[in-house]
């Protein structure tokens, strides 16, 4: 086997989470989904396309109709700035978002290549050009006050004339941060002049609690042009409440689809129609199902973050997007130690930061995506006793 895929670093994620697997006594939030089910609706969707027979291949790049509602969807969010929206020939449809960032790293990422990645982030946006042989450089978010900011000078300054790739996620998984449009227009001038090609997982674009005019993050794809050298990742896991599906979405230059549709051949050949076809309903019903979501997650965040927020010694702030609160207790410089004490002595189980980049040691990721706001509480209880408060 490869020596690349050999000193691949395991999820520290999985190494908390393994400890308390199976155990009843833990309230667990390390993992990033909601403890909801998929709206009925979406599932009965599945269970026709079962019922119907429909277990042979698809077309590699997606049902027509499912093509044709994510780009229907994605442009009535963002029109861009010519107006022209997202075309369904820039739409591919991949086996969830994970897929969807593999493949666009397969596509655009040769071995020697120089890739920048922001961080702390999840460990697979890391992963994905080190198992491709790119030089990878990582450029640091930095916390002040528990909120985690972008340098835009530092950053521009770190795509260089070689750079081939640019990773960025945000709304972002840990942290929360979020990028806004001058940001984003900044950082596909300077792409524009280098070369650059931006891969941005958007994924959490709708998991946005600021007041906006279309309900979600600002995107690259509100700046960008159809043929600029950008590559966004979607998923319905997190806003359709889908994780179990494996349903994601890429959106690109026309120009490359066709070649991405030979690419999922090689890997994945297509997605199960009767997930697709739960896709097509979860678009058409997206106005209901996704402002709910979002309506209960803000209640959830709040509910977490202002119950954190009253511990003594934690610093965190109240993150724009996302599904986690993530803070750290000053002078515990060890999320992994923390995260395995917190399962073994507390029966809490959450995510050591340590898992999104060194920046992040010490830190602690918490999802609040609960049915139940009081499930959230009761962590809280947990940590402050462990904490001896």
């Amino acid at each position: 086997m490869r020596s690349t895929i050999l000193n691949l670093e395991a999820s520290k994620i999985r190494d908390v989470a393994n400890a308390g697997l199976g155990r009843d006594d833990v309230l667990a939030f390390w993992f990033g989904e909601s403890d909801e089910a998929t709206p009925d609706i979406v599932r009965q969707a599945a269970i026709e396309s079962l019922r119907l027979g429909e277990t042979f291949y698809a077309h590699n790049l997606g049902l027509h109709e499912l093509r044709h509602g994510i780009a229907n969807h994605m442009t009535q969010k963002h029109p861009g700035p010519n107006g022209l929206g997202v075309a369904a020939d820039r739409v591919a449809v991949t086996a969830g978002g994970v897929n969807a960032l593999m493949l666009a790293v397969q596509a655009l990422v040769d071995a020697e290549d120089d890739v920048l990645v922001i961080t702390p982030v999840w460990p697979n946006l890391v992963a994905q050009p080190r198992i491709m042989g790119a030089n990878l450089r990582t450029l640091a978010l930095q916390a002040v006050g528990g909120r985690w900011q972008l340098d835009l000078d530092e950053l521009l300054a770190a795509i260089l004339p070689q750079t081939r790739l640019l990773i960025l996620n945000a709304p972002n998984n840990p942290t929360g941060w979020t990028l806004g449009q001058v940001e984003q227009e900044a950082i596909l001038r300077r792409c524009r002049e280098t070369g650059t090609w931006i891969l941005a997982d958007e994924v959490y674009e709708a998991l946005y609690f600021a007041p906006t005019e279309n309900a979600c993050a600002p995107s690259f794809l509100d700046v960008a042009d159809p043929n600029d050298r950008l590559v966004v990742v979607h998923s319905f896991s997190k806003s359709h409440l889908m994780t179990g599906w494996r349903l994601g979405w890429l959106v690109m230059p026309p120009a490359m689809t066709q070649a991405m549709g030979k690419l999922i051949e090689f890997n994945t050949s297509c997605c199960p129609v009767f997930a697709q076809r739960a896709g097509v309903v979860a678009l058409q019903h997206a106005s209901e199902i996704t402002p709910r979501v979002v309506s209960h997650l803000k209640i959830c965040r709040d509910t977490l973050v202002g119950a954190l927020q009253e511990v003594p010694g934690l610093e965190l702030s109240m993150p724009l997007g996302g599904m986690y609160a993530f803070f750290r207790w000053p002078g515990h410089d060890n999320g992994v130690i923390m995260a395995k004490q917190l399962v073994a002595q507390a029966g809490l189980g959450l995510a050591p930061g340590e898992a999104f980049g060194p920046e992040a040691a010490g830190w602690l990721r918490w999802c609040f995506a609960s049915k139940e706001p009081q499930r959230l509480l009761s962590g809280v209880d947990r940590l402050k006793s462990w904490m001896k408060l």
